[in-house]
């Protein structure tokens, strides 16, 4: 397997979720290890959707998954979670607002394909708005099934991924009755992407990556 590297130096980060919880799910990892290697300068951390509850998860899970970033800027919407395509205009213009003043150097967003709604707009728009950035699509298990297989890795220590599946249990009350919101789930994916990627610690993160030039 081929073993790439991102640009030398710290990084602009712009992380992308539909809804608080998604970011730490689907690329909390590799947001804990890239920031304790400390290979990220300057983050936007944005949740699109939210009550006051949601959004005060997103602001503590930031300070957790990037506590080691020195200038991490939080932005949180109030789009009606699961209505976003019906609200899109809107949608794209907040997108529009955010390339104003802030331009990454990586985007971690939601997977095109991604079955709920809100995540495969948020995927669209990103694709949309940020056109000459490396972008890639983290995932998000559920009840849909959508899974597929990725085609770029991260090898995560057991260590990163404790705190990873420790911050999402911990940290979001407001998902703890759902039934598939368990440690367990969290560790599968984990594991069953180690396996896949022939990682060295068993545990890694799957993301797709549709466009990069070497």
């Amino acid at each position: 397997m081929l073993s790439l590297e991102l640009p030398s130096g710290a990084l602009r980060l712009l992380a992308l979720g539909a809804h608080a919880d998604d970011l730490e799910i689907g690329c909390g990892g590799t947001l804990l290890r890239l920031a304790g290697e400390g290979r990220i300068a300057e983050a936007r951390w944005v949740v699109l959707s939210g009550d006051q509850t949601r959004a005060a998860e997103a602001q503590r899970a930031a300070s957790i998954f990037l506590e080691r970033v020195p200038s991490c800027e939080v932005v949180t919407g109030a789009f009606r979670d699961g209505f976003f395509p019906y609200d899109g205009g809107k949608v794209k213009d907040f997108f529009e607002e955010l390339k104003l003043d802030f331009q990454p150097d990586l985007v971690l967003t939601h997977r095109r394909e991604d079955l709920h709604q809100d995540h495969r707009l948020v995927s669209e728009l990103t694709w949309n708005t940020f056109r000459d950035h490396l972008i890639l699509e983290y995932e998000v298990p559920k009840y849909d099934g959508d899974l597929r297989s990725p085609n770029l890795f991260v090898e995560l220590s057991e260590t990163v991924c404790r705190r990873k599946v420790a911050a999402i249990v911990e940290g979001f009350a407001s998902q703890a009755q759902r039934s598939w919101f368990t440690e367990d789930l969290f560790w599968s994916l984990l594991r069953l992407r180690g396996v896949e990627s022939s990682s060295t610690t068993g545990f890694a993160e799957g993301f797709h990556c549709r466009k990069v030039a070497l």
